[in-house]
C-alpha cells in the first residue's frame, strides 16, 4: 500500500517574480529601488562619441549617508531634469548599473542577493558595497560641470 505524503505549502514568490513591470502597483514600483543612490551620480556625455561618464559628483538632493533623495516627491521643483523613471521609459536608460534592479528585470533577471526586498534590510545595499555611500561628493561642493571630468568613476558605452 503506498501512503501519501502531505502536501508542504510553499510560500508563494515575491512580487518581482510573477509581475511585469507594467503590472505592479506603484508601491512595488518604488519598493525595487535598492537604495544604492548610483543613478543619483552626475552624468557627462561625450556629444561626438556618446560614451558616458559617470561621475562621483552627485544631484544636490541626495543625502550621502543614506543614499536617498532628500525630496523625492517634491525633486522636480528643485531638479527639473530630474528623470522619472516609469515602466514604460525604464529600458530607454542603458547606463543605470548593472545591478539596479528595474534593469535587471527589464533584462530579465532575478534581484541580486543583497537587495533590501531580498534581505528585508535597508542597510543590505550598503554592506555589499554596492551603494555610493561614502563615495559620492554633492554638486553643492564642485558647482561648476566643467569641473566634474576630475570625479569620473566609470564609462559607459551605448
Amino acid at each position: 500500500m503506498l501512503c501519501q505524503l502531505p502536501m508542504i505549502a510553499q510560500p508563494p514568490l515575491p512580487f518581482w517574480q510573477t509581475k511585469t513591470l507594467d503590472e505592479m502597483t506603484l508601491s512595488e514600483w518604488e519598493s525595487l529601488c535598492d537604495g544604492c543612490g548610483r543613478c543619483c551620480l552626475n552624468k557627462l556625455i561625450d556629444p561626438e562619441t556618446d560614451v558616458i561618464y559617470t561621475t562621483a559628483v552627485a544631484c544636490k538632493l541626495l543625502d550621502a549617508s543614506s543614499c536617498r533623495c532628500k525630496d523625492y516627491v517634491g525633486r522636480k521643483r528643485h531638479v527639473p531634469d530630474c528623470i522619472r523613471f516609469t515602466p514604460e521609459t525604464i529600458a530607454d536608460y542603458g547606463w543605470l548599473p548593472d545591478s539596479c534592479a528595474y534593469r535587471l528585470l527589464v533584462e530579465g533577471y532575478d534581484l541580486p542577493e543583497w537587495h533590501p526586498l531580498v534581505t528585508d534590510d535597508a542597510e543590505s545595499v550598503h554592506e555589499a558595497g554596492f551603494s555610493v555611500r561614502g563615495m559620492a561628493v554633492s554638486e553643492e561642493a564642485v558647482p561648476n560641470p566643467d569641473d566634474w571630468h576630475e570625479y569620473i568613476i566609470r564609462i559607459v558605452e551605448e
